[in-house]
């Protein structure tokens, strides 16, 4: 009060939302609760009821498990508003506390109320943290793929990618990949590297390769992880020398090959029985100052042994 009280006749309403989102970040929920409080004494100046100031201290308070309303969420989800839902779920999920995002998300349901596609996703990330979550997480993308008003940014339907590749729902994945192509225009590379590893994981390779054509020929410009998975894919499909040369594009780049890079390149070369161009690689790579594989590097050791 000894600093908000200055400045009362300056505020409006939702000027202490930031605030209270920057107490939070702080680690300092007990402040950001002590805000609200002094916005809704405010007579003077009306500074509540106020949603948005409502939310920033819901979801610090969440986060921080200092909201108790496991015996108030019956009341509360029908009559709350859609952001203040929407943070306490944040909340939550930042708090790890998985069990009451879900009980949020069920009592929403059965309220018609809905909540935004972004939440299930974070969910889905949280839950996925450990294996007992998988059921929970291929529930989740069960429940958005039945919502007619998906709306997902690049980086969710992503992310929610990412998810469908741990649980092994590699369909999942192709019928997000053609949903966004549909609704929403040109993936991004983070995109496209994530189907492409996708269709790798389901032994895919000669669909994941015409992947890589269509993404060279929209233009976009690689990054590492997306060097990464090309080369691994080159390697799997037998064909080495077309992995050594998006490796070479990759240092004319500017990037460095990363270890598992040069691993596979070198396990390509040696199904190939090709232990020269192993040995050059391996001189690359040191020179590089990139680690190797040592159970590769004994395994190349001792072939070269009985083979000089």
């Amino acid at each position: 009060s000894t600093v908000l009280d200055r400045w009362a006749r300056f505020l409006r309403k939702g000027s202490l939302s930031l605030t209270i989102r920057e107490l939070g970040h702080m680690g300092l929920p007990e402040r950001a609760l002590q805000t609200l409080c002094w916005a809704q004494r405010q007579k003077a100046v009306p500074l509540f009821p106020d949603d948005r100031v409502l939310a920033s201290a819901i979801e610090v308070l969440a986060r921080f498990d200092q909201l108790k309303v496991e015996s108030a969420l019956e009341q509360c989800v029908p009559t709350a508003s859609r952001a203040v839902l929407e943070a306490m779920a944040s909340g939550f999920i930042r708090a790890g506390k998985v069990d009451r995002v879900r009980k949020v998300l069920e009592l929403a349901r059965i309220n018609n109320r809905t909540l935004h596609p972004s939440i299930y996703v974070k969910l889905m990330l949280e839950a996925t943290r450990t294996p007992e979550g998988y059921g929970l997480a291929s529930a989740l993308i069960d429940e958005l793929g039945e919502r007619p008003d998906l709306e997902l940014r690049p980086q969710d339907c992503t992310a929610v990618m990412k998810v469908c590749i741990k649980l092994r729902r590699y369909a999942a994945v192709d019928s997000l990949f053609s949903w966004f192509r549909e609704s929403s225009g040109s993936p991004t590379v983070v995109m496209y590297t994530t189907v492409i590893h996708s269709r790798c994981r389901d032994g895919r390779h000669r669909e994941a390769l015409s992947l890589v054509w269509e993404m060279e020929q929209a233009g976009r410009l690689l990054d590492l992880p997306a060097y990464r998975v090309i080369v691994k894919l080159c390697v799997a499909l037998q064909d080495p020398e077309r992995a050594l040369r998006y490796l070479s594009r990759m240092k004319e780049a500017g990037f460095i090959p990363t270890g598992d890079m040069y691993d596979s390149l070198i396990e390509g070369y040696l199904a190939d029985g090709r232990l020269a161009k192993c040995r050059q690689l391996i001189r690359d790579a040191e020179s590089a100052g990139v680690k190797l594989d040592r159970r590769l590097l004994s395994r190349l050791s001792e072939i070269g042994g009985r083979h000089p």
